[in-house]
């Protein structure tokens, strides 16, 4: 029986597009970089297949500077223009409705999801809230997603992945569990993703059994 939803933060839970659109062109402002188009940019950011610091500012990693200037400037920009995908809060009231224990990994640092997440009023559905800096390597490996079950006592076959990109998917079965890509958010993956909430919901009841 599932109990344990994990959910990915941006582009699953919330549009937090323009703000992480903003941030990293503020940082390739400084480093005499032009801005991105922010589809392109957001088409991106979850790309398993690139090195993101080559990407995004042309180095083979994130810089001390680099990293100052998007962390000071996002710490303030996360909330601004920040919000729930239609549908979402009536998800979740629905899952706890029916047992199921809730818990957020993201990429995302800690202090910014808890921020984000208090800011629209949705971090008391949430019995954990990870970010990369809780781990030693973020999604797409499994560490988030292992230490969320360790915390919640749940085993992989108790727990399923809800995310909108391929670093979902593939931490997801990096941990062995299942997962539910959806396509509202920053990545489109056509008939293969769920396309709105109400239908995230028949999918989960559907696929686990679960009487309404």
């Amino acid at each position: 029986m599932k109990n344990l939803i994990i959910f990915d933060m941006d582009g699953t839970l919330v549009d937090s597009g323009d703000a992480i659109t903003n941030t990293i062109n503020h940082v390739r402002s400084h480093i005499n970089m032009k801005p991105l188009e922010k589809n392109y940019l957001l088409e991106n950011l979850n790309n398993p297949n690139i090195n993101s610091a080559e990407f995004f500012y042309n180095t083979p990693a994130f810089t001390k500077k680099q990293t100052e200037l998007f962390e000071k400037y996002y710490y303030q920009a996360c909330v601004v223009d920040l919000k729930v995908y239609d549908g979402i809060i009536d998800l979740l009231e629905k899952l706890k409705q029916n047992n199921f224990k809730l818990s957020v990994a993201t990429n995302a640092h800690t202090p910014f999801a808890i921020k984000m997440l208090t800011h629209l009023q949705i971090d008391s559905f949430f019995s954990t809230i990870i970010g990369a800096d809780m781990v030693e390597r973020s999604k797409p490996h499994p560490d988030m997603i292992i230490k969320t079950m360790t915390q919640l006592n749940n085993d992989p076959c108790q727990t399923i992945l809800i995310g909108d990109s391929h670093k979902d998917s593939i931490a997801a079965k990096n941990a062995n569990i299942d997962s539910i890509l959806v396509n509202w958010g920053f990545s489109n993956h056509d008939t293969k993703g769920i396309d709105c909430t109400t239908n995230l919901l028949k999918e989960i009841y559907a696929r686990y059994n679960i009487h309404q």
